[in-house]
């Protein structure tokens, strides 16, 4: 198995928009089509963050957690997900577009469980 961790810097003035659109259009829709494990957004609370000081962007605000085969079967079905008509649908009502999000990243892990 392989883990996708998806972490994203969204705008901090549109973030209440964003967990409303994200609750009730945009999860929904990929959990039906890839196997989220977990989709969580920062509270209010302060990061703890030691070691070397972050960027300006400091902590990404979305986490999620999408399991997978492995990295050939990301790459077959994700990207259908992504362009498909539906999804192309609930984005355009993302808050403020994908401007909105000033960072996107994905990191792959494996468990050690």
């Amino acid at each position: 198995m392989l883990f996708e961790i998806r972490q994203y810097h969204f705008n901090p003035d549109l973030f209440q928009a964003y967990k409303a659109w994200a609750k009730t259009e945009a999860i929904p829709h990929l959990a039906k089509h890839i196997d989220v494990l977990g989709f969580w957004v920062n509270t209010n609370d302060a990061p703890e963050v030691r070691g070397e000081p972050q960027d300006k962007l400091g902590s990404a605000n979305v986490t999620w957690i999408v399991r997978w085969r492995d990295l050939a079967h990301r790459n077959d079905v994700l990207p259908g997900v992504l362009s498909s008509p539906a999804w192309n649908d609930i984005f355009t009502r993302v808050p403020g577009g994908i401007d909105s999000y000033h960072r996107r990243e994905s990191k792959f892990a494996e468990s050690l469980l």
